[in-house]
């Protein structure tokens, strides 16, 4: 697990440096945070748990903080039908399983909906650079209730 952390930190400076990106107290903790994460958490998540190490943080910092990152490729932004917007530092292929009632994501891997195939209609719009399924349904932990 250290070793996995320290590889991520390593991705996180590289990564910035590459994008003219300065390392900064906010970011390196907001980018701890995330990389702690197992719960794809929304901005306002990680702004609460940063906020406990760094009390005069906003809330703009966090999220502007956490779009760079998506846009530098460091972390994926999970978007949810109608929900906010969600983050992860799960860069490996994935699917997800969504749960309609109390919003929680897993993550599973399968490698069957790794190799869909794009239909030409598709291919003809543009070029697929990510495949990711996401299956939506009730979860266990909801469906006992």
């Amino acid at each position: 697990m250290k070793i996995e952390h320290e590889a991520l930190k390593r991705m996180f400076y590289d990564k910035c440096a590459e994008n003219g990106l300065k390392i900064t107290p906010q970011r390196s903790l907001i980018f701890d945070e995330l990389s702690k994460a197992t719960d794809h958490p929304t901005a306002d998540a990680i702004y609460q748990r940063v906020r406990k190490r760094l009390s005069n943080i906003s809330f703009d910092t966090v999220y502007r903080t956490l779009l760079s990152f998506t846009e530098i490729g460091i972390i994926s932004l999970v978007e949810g039908t109608g929900e906010q917007k969600r983050f992860e530092p799960n860069l490996h292929r994935h699917h997800h399983f969504r749960c309609i009632k109390c919003y929680t994501i897993f993550d599973f891997e399968h490698d069957a909906y790794d190799n869909i195939a794009v239909p030409d209609a598709v291919q003809k719009q543009g070029v697929v650079i990510n495949k990711r399924v996401v299956l939506e349904g009730i979860c266990s932990k909801c469906k006992g209730k």
